[in-house]
């Protein structure tokens, strides 16, 4: 899903709160992207095409993005739901619906835009419906500036124009399998966010915008360079912790759960640094713990299986832990073992560990010196 880079759904909620995030955020590198976030684009993509009427669930079962392959438990527990809870939506089967629609405010915010996962009609209700794949966070859909988002910028396009047409109110609905969240609101609402969000935009373009924390930070890439983090993690640091009274001790856990997010952002962006071939003075890349795996999995089971049968095999091959036990009993022997890391972890220059050999960015300096 694509939003313009001053504001988009997803960070509607942070820049009408903290204005000044938006010139942060462009000086910080772009974020890598993550498992779950490709997981979710990839299910995102499938339904997706579903609802277009391009085939079923199973006919994508495979297909990748960016690594990340379509399983049969995907379309069991996500998928399926999904399109369950949907029908909870529209239970007579009566809406119409665009899915992956681009929507922009026109002239009235120019160059922000989103894209809407499912909008649509049932009556003389608007549906704005978000798929949320992800397990870790609840997302209501009470107040939802995402929802409000993309419905307000709907309304500027002219395509969608047979969804607000003689409408009386707007659902915006949040589909977390194995949950539906629902919310009535009206059109007058929606203007409402709209005006604050106009207002926030070109406060962020101007001089000296409002600088505020609170639970918008959460997703904020530019904790790691806040002025307002800063001084949060100063607060935490000069407590007395003796002195606190209950008020207090709750405000300053407030202050402590910023503070975190602010070292995870911090961590994360050395390590990001650091795997880019750039360095960070008194750190370096070290490997994680390497796991045993088998050299080769078949020749593994085969051997395995002629000592202690149909023990060597859960649903795949057992590992060299597991093997190495049930092998003590028959005194067997392993078959060949190799060690293999996890990834990339960061750590102090003093840990025993060496660095790790980032070969592609050797290589690639190497040549460009030839040049």
């Amino acid at each position: 899903m694509q939003h313009s880079s001053v504001v988009g759904g997803s960070t509607a909620k942070r820049v009408i709160n903290c204005p000044a995030s938006v010139g942060l955020c462009d000086k910080m590198p772009p974020r890598p992207s993550s498992k779950d976030a490709d997981t979710g684009t990839l299910l995102h993509n499938i339904i997706a095409l579903h609802l277009e009427g391009h085939g079923e669930f199973k006919d994508y079962l495979g297909m990748q993005y960016e690594g990340i392959t379509l399983t049969q438990e995907m379309i069991d527990n996500k998928l399926e739901v999904a399109l369950k809870l949907l029908g909870e939506i529209d239970p007579g089967n009566v809406m119409e619906y665009a899915v992956e629609q681009r929507v922009d405010f026109g002239t009235q915010l120019p160059g922000v835009f989103g894209s809407t996962d499912l909008i649509g009609r049932v009556g003389d209700r608007v549906i704005s419906l978000d798929w949320k794949f992800g397990d870790g966070v609840t997302v209501e859909a009470e107040e939802n500036p995402q929802g409000m988002f993309y419905t307000a910028a709907a309304m500027y396009n002219p395509d969608l124009a047979w969804v607000f047409d003689g409408a009386k109110d707007v659902e915006i609905v949040i589909v977390q399998p194995p949950n539906v969240r629902r919310w009535v609101t009206t059109f007058d609402r929606l203007r409402l966010f709209e005006r604050e969000l106009v207002l926030a935009v070109k406060q962020a373009q101007g001089p000296n915008p409002p600088l505020r924390t609170g639970d918008h930070c959460r997703w904020c890439n530019a904790k790691p360079i806040c002025p307002a983090m800063n001084g949060a993690q100063d607060r935490v640091m000069a407590l007395a912790l003796k002195e606190l009274d209950v008020k207090q001790l709750g405000a300053a856990l407030d202050q402590v759960d910023l503070v975190e997010q602010r070292i995870n952002d911090l961590r994360a962006l050395a390590q990001q640094v650091l795997e880019n071939g750039g360095t960070v003075p008194g750190y370096k890349l070290v490997a994680k713990r390497a796991t045993r795996k088998w050299a080769d999995d078949a020749a593994a089971e085969a051997a395995l299986r002629a000592v202690i049968g149909d023990e060597a095999t859960e649903t795949s091959v057992i590992s060299p832990a597991q093997a190495e036990k049930k092998l003590k009993k028959v005194k067997g022997t392993l078959p060949e073992i190799v060690s293999v890391s996890s990834g990339n972890t960061m750590a102090a220059e003093s840990d025993p560990r060496p660095a790790v050999l980032l070969i592609g960015q050797q290589m690639t300096a190497a040549l460009a010196k030839l040049i």
